[in-house]
């Protein structure tokens, strides 16, 4: 079984982390590239960085700020907000990220995808998924939204979950907007379903309030890594007990600090 991994994300806005319900991201959170150097400390996998305004805002991501955040760890980057084209992603990946992620862009026009699967590897390629449950639907079903959650599309999730992967995306990210900050678990619904549908790795993000939580998305929810962002930046849990929980639980983790030459 692939090892599972425990990523930490930064949401930020006007260069300051922060946290809400429901994408509402108004609770600052604490410094990003102070927060970033713990997490590395701690032995987080990997490492998100969100600027969660840029799209909306219709500008360029925080370069400066991702080469500071990218300064100060040795684990996996992944950034994203804001990136249209494969010049976007060049750039990023040259100020420190190992990994792109694409939202917004992405749906509006899938081809950046493919675009960026040729042009730097199907690894570096992360597409990011903002679903709200469909309260009418007789069936289980997730509309995807744009903008940090601000603009709804008619895109089914699971549709364009499948999409993605054709397209050449290397894993998803699943974000739940009616979970985002509660606290009260992730949507595993939403996770079981796209992960079974997929055949790339799903990471499952919004909601986490427990150490529970973290190991049913992926027990229950199918999921192969687990994103968090409140209970790591407030201190509710560590990352070490985090991956000691999912641990003893069963799960493969690894529980020394990431070193790019570890065995």
């Amino acid at each position: 079984m692939l090892t599972r991994r425990v990523i930490p994300c930064l949401d930020v806005k006007n260069g300051r982390n922060v946290r809400g319900v429901k994408f509402s991201a108004d609770i600052d959170a604490g410094d990003p590239v102070e927060l970033a150097a713990r997490y590395d400390r701690e032995g987080a996998d990997e490492l998100v960085f969100y600027d969660i305004t840029a799209s909306a805002e219709d500008r360029n991501i925080m370069v400066d700020l991702v080469e500071k955040v990218a300064s100060q760890v040795f684990i996996p980057l992944t950034v994203g907000g804001g990136i249209r084209t494969t010049e976007d992603m060049h750039r990023m990946l040259r100020s420190g990220a190992e990994k792109i992620s694409i939202n917004s862009a992405a749906h509006q026009n899938p081809d950046v995808i493919r675009e960026g699967a040729d042009r730097f590897g199907a690894q570096c390629i992360v597409l990011s998924i903002d679903a709200l449950r469909d309260p009418e639907s007789l069936t289980p079903r997730w509309t995807v939204y744009l903008n940090g959650g601000r603009v709804a599309t008619s895109l089914d999730a699971v549709e364009v979950a499948q999409q993605g992967e054709e397209l050449g995306a290397g894993e998803l990210v699943l974000n739940s907007i009616d979970a985002d900050g509660t606290r009260d678990g992730y949507d595993t619904d939403l996770l079981r379903t796209v992960s079974d549908t997929v055949s790339i790795p799903v990471i499952a993000s919004g909601g986490a309030g427990s150490l529970e939580h973290l190991r049913d998305a992926i027990t229950v929810g199918h999921a192969h890594a687990v994103l968090a962002a409140s209970i790591f930046h407030f201190e509710v849990f560590s990352i070490r007990q985090a991956k000691e929980f999912m641990a003893s639980a069963g799960l493969p983790m690894r529980l020394d600090p990431y070193r790019p030459d570890a065995p």
